[in-house]
């Protein structure tokens, strides 16, 4: 199951697979977690004259990881869609019909579809945060004191500093004391730079490989 790139990180005495396509298979639950494909973001700039990578680029991938990991579902951290309906809406509909297993959406802040959208498309929802086992599945960052956070919507990244002036921002897997940070999944999407702490662990994300730096 784990492939060359992956990995592998037991959190809460749970099996994580932290994978390069910026996704998280939970071994045990057989989960694909992913956050932030902001789909039709690229259309909207595209549509205004930039040239931007298309989603399909976030198909294929997706479509690689199930193939891959066959999950029992695939849970999206929130921002699946950038705006209210696009294109995009109906190119998941052909995927999710190509790619048969549970889907599910916490519901994110740029998750304005109406509800009979999401029914239409066969895929559960749920609003503001779920528990499932020892962790606290949400969109925003939150505090729990009953379960362990993973979220979305930072896109978090790092700097790391080389010899002299060099410097590099890459997409990282951030975990904290109490809440990890997945990377945004989709491909534009943008960084933000955190700080982290000595107690925190960072995985930063290169072409094929997740590497711990912290």
């Amino acid at each position: 199951m784990k492939r060359i790139g992956d990995f592998a990180y037991n959190l809460c005495g749970e099996n994580l697979l932290l994978l390069p396509e910026k996704a998280i298979f939970w071994q045990e639950k057989r989960y694909l977690l992913l956050a932030d494909l902001h789909l039709g973001k690229a259309r909207h700039f595209r549509k205004n004259g930039f040239a931007v990578p298309d989603s399909e680029k976030n198909f294929q991938l997706l479509s690689k990881l199930i193939r891959h990991f066959q999950p029992e579902k695939v849970l999206f951290l929130g921002d699946l869609f950038h705006s209210d309906y696009n294109l995009a809406l109906d190119h998941l509909a052909a995927f999710m019909q190509q790619h048969p297993t549970h889907y599910e959406l916490v519901i994110g802040n740029h998750d304005i579809l109406s509800a009979e959208n999401y029914a239409r498309l066969g895929m559960q929802l749920t609003e503001g945060h779920r528990q499932e086992g020892p962790f606290c599945l949400c969109h925003e960052p939150m505090a729990s004191e009953k379960a362990y956070v993973l979220s979305g919507h930072i896109h978090p990244g790092v700097r790391l500093q080389g010899a002299g002036r060099q410097s590099l921002r890459l997409p990282c897997y951030f975990f904290g004391e109490k809440q990890a940070i997945l990377p945004a999944f989709g491909s534009f999407t943008g960084l933000h730079v955190l700080q982290p702490k000595a107690k925190d662990k960072v995985f930063v994300i290169l072409e094929n490989e997740v590497l711990q730096v912290n």
